[in-house]
Formats: C-alpha cells, sequence, structure tokens
C-alpha cells in the first residue's frame, strides 16, 4: 500500500495489519463499484488511509471492517459520479477490467476471493444502475448485508435502501447472474472441462462441437476500446459466433499467440498471450445449464495493463494520411 508522506509510516502500517483480513472484501465491494482493478486497489487504498487520518485527529474507530466498508463504498459512488461522462463516450461495447486468477489459483488473495456473482455480464447490467442505487443493489443482493447496515453504509434511511433496491432488482432482475446451485467445486470442475473443450473445438475450427457447446441465446461481446481490434457490437446467433471464434483463433495461430486456462471474474476462461509472454487479451465464459451463454472478449491495452506487459499484436492500426 502507498504510504501519503504526511501519515506516520508506523501508524498507516498499524491500519494495514489491523484491516489486512477485510482486504478481499473490500477489494470486491470496490471493484464491484468502479469495475476496474486499478480504481479498486485506489479506492480501498484510500479508505485505509482515511481510517489512519481519522485515528491521528482522534477519533476513535471500534469497528474497523464497518469503517473501512462505508468507506470503500462511499469512495466508489463518488468515483461512479465522474466516471459517468467519460463511458458515455466509449468506444464500442464496454466490459469491466478483468479480474484474473491462473488456473493453478496462484494470484492475489483479494482476486482469489473475488465474490462469484462479480461476472463480466452481472458488472455490466450494473452499468445501468444509477451510483447509490449500484450500492444498494450490490450491498444487499451480492454481500448480503441486512438493510439496516445497508442504510448506514450508503448514508440513506433504511426505508429508502428497500425502495431503492426493489428498484434496481425489478429494472435488471437477478437471473442473469448466472447462479448454480451445484456446489462450488463441482462448478469449478464442469467449467473448467467445457471451457477446455470450447477452446480445443474453436482452435481446431471444429464447427459441429463447438456449435454444441453453444447456447441458442449465445452473444459475444468484444472491447477494444477503440485502441484494439474488436467487433464494435454483439455477435448473435450460434452460427456467427461459431465463425468469429474459429476465423478468430486461426488468425492467433498465425501470429503465435498462446491461450492459457485461467478464471476470469470467477467464469472459466483465458489469457491470450503472444510469443514473448505479453497479454494480447482476456475471454471469459458464461456458462449455463451447461452451455456457453456468453462471451466476453478483453483486448483494450488499458484494461489489460494491470497483468503484465501488454502485447502491441491486437493494436488497431491508425490510418495513414492520404499520399503516404
Amino acid at each position: 500500500m502507498r504510504v501519503d508522506d504526511r501519515e506516520p509510516a508506523s501508524e498507516a502500517a498499524d491500519d494495514d495489519t489491523l484491516g489486512a483480513g477485510y482486504r478481499p472484501l473490500l477489494f470486491s465491494i470496490a471493484y464491484g463499484m468502479t469495475g476496474s482493478v486499478g480504481d479498486a486497489e485506489d479506492v480501498v487504498q484510500d479508505a485505509f488511509l482515511g481510517m489512519t487520518r481519522a485515528r491521528r485527529a482522534g477519533t476513535v474507530i471500534n469497528d474497523p471492517k464497518a469503517y473501512l466498508t462505508t468507506s470503500v463504498t462511499r469512495l466508489g459512488i463518488n468515483h461512479l459520479r465522474s466516471a459517468r461522462v467519460r463511458r458515455e463516450t466509449y468506444v464500442g461495447d464496454w466490459l469491466p477490467e478483468p479480474v484474473v486468477v491462473p488456473s493453478d489459483g496462484q494470484g492475489p488473495a483479494e482476486h482469489a476471493e473475488l465474490a462469484d456473482s462479480l461476472s463480466m455480464a452481472f458488472l455490466v447490467l450494473l452499468e445501468s444502475l444509477s451510483p447509490v442505487e449500484r450500492a444498494v443493489f450490490m450491498l444487499r443482493e451480492v454481500f448480503g448485508y441486512g438493510y439496516p447496515d445497508v442504510a448506514r453504509i450508503t448514508g440513506k434511511t433504511e426505508v429508502n435502501c428497500r425502495q431503492v433496491f426493489a428498484r434496481a432488482r425489478q429494472r435488471i432482475g437477478t437471473a442473469e447472474q448466472g447462479r448454480d446451485s451445484a456446489p462450488r467445486p463441482e462448478r469449478r470442475a464442469a467449467g473448467e472441462e467445457l471451457a477446455r473443450r470450447f477452446f480445443e473445438a474453436a482452435a481446431g475450427g471444429d464447427m459441429d462441437s463447438l456449435l454444441g457447446m453453444l447456447a441458442p441465446d449465445v452473444v459475444f461481446h468484444g472491447d477494444g476500446g477503440g485502441k484494439a481490434r474488436a467487433v464494435r457490437k454483439p455477435v448473435v446467433d450460434p452460427q456467427h459466433v461459431a465463425q468469429l471464434l474459429v476465423g478468430g483463433l486461426r488468425r492467433v495461430r498465425m501470429m503465435e499467440i498462446s491461450l492459457r486456462p485461467a478464471w476470469v471474474n470467477g467464469r472459466p476462461g483465458a489469457v491470450l498471450c503472444d510469443a514473448g509472454g505479453r497479454v494480447a487479451s482476456v475471454v471469459e465464459l458464461e456458462i449455463a445449464d451447461g452451455a456457453v451463454r456468453a462471451i466476453h472478449s478483453v483486448s483494450n491495452p488499458d484494461k489489460l495493463a494491470h497483468l503484465g506487459p501488454v502485447s502491441d499484436v491486437a493494436r488497431r492500426k491508425e490510418p495513414r494520411p492520404k499520399g503516404q
């Protein structure tokens, strides 16, 4: 964690140690609010610094978890209010920054424990809500907070929070989260196996096998942000999606890009890397009832930088001026 030069390092370190066990929860809330790994980490850091300053000013904090949760949520609300204008001018489909955990599970604790409900599809749905609606809905629906706690965290009345949650739930529903009642280990194993067969079929050009794994209402979303090659609009219809995947992976092989299995936002997926090991894109699969219902592909280099060096193989080439 960065330490502000104005804060005694020892006090900041004490607060960091005190709240270390809450970091996975705090990161999940911040990421659910912002849809950005970097912004989520900054929000969590700012919450810890705020607690350090409050303690230095003489504030007695008996419940650090409640204090930090409230701070992270309100900072997330403020961040969303300032981010609205930027997202209205976004080029193409907007998808959240992917949270990637290698298939062996080796990754930051806060990423590995990211709430299952924060899939890309769910975060895209949350974009239709106002910042306060998003906070209320997420705290209640995803993290299971009771209305008294939701009211305390957001600074609203309990009655108002009930009304906000009802409106938000009616607007985006809950079925879209794709929850599965099967135990998590079984879901993980089934998801990994389906993802393995899916990527093998796509890479091998096996259209029949691929079509057998796609749901009738499957949709492909690509996010290049205008900076990398990606579909500008969602692609629907299993035949069209399958053709897109086969063609895309054929080009991937030609560019010597490898595919590494991973868990992306709590869903099976893959990280595509160039010959030098640099990240080119990240793919997440939404699976329901044993079929792939949605595919989310992020190639916007700005959204991959937190994963390491970013490849330039997918970058959109700037058009040359006429006469050159």
